[in-house]
């Protein structure tokens, strides 16, 4: 058994710690975006004729930060999928973005076939949601281990260039791919989540801050709840577990690591089913939050999760979590106020987003944290 200070130890190293990283972050970006929000309005008083922007941030910045932090774990939980196929293979699954939509047409499927058999309001929520999510991660991991053994691990050992070339090779077929079986099984490709016909997740919870009341989705916490559960799972894995140590000594020195007994290619396509369920549950949970999903639902979060990937510091777990939560707050905070500049609108928030990724790539290539790279002797 462990003992008191051991089991102390192991509280804060793998609860404690990574939850407190998560509201570091959370309040970090949160602060940053409300500055930024106050220095808009006092140097944009009155964009438009009759608009006070003071008065409209201080009405929608609760609401704002919610839906930024709903999102940016989303951002998030795609993004580890892009980092810990980086942090061992060095190169960008482009692919990643489809396993996302593959996750979200899953879901679809699962709670769609429940209702049409009648069962879906049997199901209590919190079970309805894991068995949901569980399948999604399921299906979404093994796919991406297919493709992993597939397209690419025949072209390990070829320049970089050319599994980038398969991965978007790869991606496109499984957007087709889907499509055409959505659309031979249901006669479309446009996926709308039954949560109508639950209540529970239907209904808003109204929230008090101080004379502004926000309207929660259920759909939004439970994104937040699942995602905060999951990273800290990982953490566990990665940094408590022995599978989780030999990912990393691969991904340290794959020869030494093989040299040492360690099986790479099995390490390797457990990397892969990670990343490809933590992007398979985003895809469940960002399916049943906006409602409805299609095969091309995955290219813009994917690209956006990546952006994340990047501005925390590609390679880096606690980066990608840094990453997709301050991409969706400045996504959500520029969602809410561009409608009152009449250059702008709701449609300029993913050139700014884009912007953000090309001044990293500029500025700071390693990221805001930065890959940490370990000495070789």
């Amino acid at each position: 058994m462990l003992s008191a200070r051991s089991a102390t130890d192991w509280l804060y190293r793998f609860i404690l710690y990574p939850v407190g990283q998560m509201l570091v972050f959370i309040i970090g970006a949160g602060v940053v975006v409300t500055v930024l929000a106050y220095i808009l309005a006092i140097l944009f008083p009155e964009p438009r004729p009759n608009i006070i922007l003071i008065d409209q941030i201080n009405r929608q910045l609760p609401g704002m930060l919610i839906a930024g932090i709903s999102l940016g774990f989303v951002y998030a939980m795609i993004a580890l999928g892009y980092t810990l196929v980086y942090g061992v293979l060095k190169f960008i699954n482009f692919a990643h973005s489809e396993i996302f939509m593959f996750g979200s047409v899953i879901g679809f499927e699962v709670m769609r076939r429940l209702g049409d058999a009648g069962a879906l309001q049997a199901w209590s929520p919190p079970l309805l949601v894991i068995f949901v999510v569980v399948i999604a991660m399921v299906f979404s991991g093994l796919l991406a281990v297919l493709i992993e053994r597939i397209a690419y691990r025949p072209l390990r050992g070829a320049p970089r260039l050319v599994p980038l070339i398969s991965a978007i090779g790869v991606s496109l077929l499984l957007t087709d791919l889907v499509r055409a079986i959505e659309a031979a099984i249901r006669g479309e490709f446009n996926l709308t989540y039954p949560t109508s016909d639950l209540v529970w997740m239907k209904n808003p919870i109204p929230v008090v801050f101080g004379e502004t009341t926000v309207n929660v989705r259920v759909t939004s916490i439970i994104v937040v709840i699942g995602a905060v559960l999951m990273l800290v799972a990982l953490n566990y894995f990665v940094n408590g577990t022995k599978l989780g140590r030999g990912i990393r000594a691969v991904s340290q020195d794959m020869g030494t690591a093989a040299l040492m007994g360690i099986n790479v290619n099995l390490m390797i396509s457990l990397t892969f089913f990670v990343g490809g369920s933590f992007g398979g549950a985003a895809g469940a949970l960002f399916g049943m939050n906006v409602g409805t999903v299609t095969p091309y639902v995955g290219f813009i979060p994917g690209i956006k999760a990546f952006t994340a990937a990047v501005l925390g510091g590609i390679g880096n777990v606690t980066g990608a979590l840094l990453g997709g939560l301050a991409l969706g707050m400045i996504e959500s905070f520029l969602n809410g106020i561009l409608v009152y500049f009449p250059t702008f609108g709701q449609r300029y928030t993913d050139i700014f987003a884009f912007s953000i990724l090309i001044l990293i790539l500029i500025f700071r290539p390693s990221g805001l944290i930065g890959e940490r790279v370990d000495e070789k002797v």
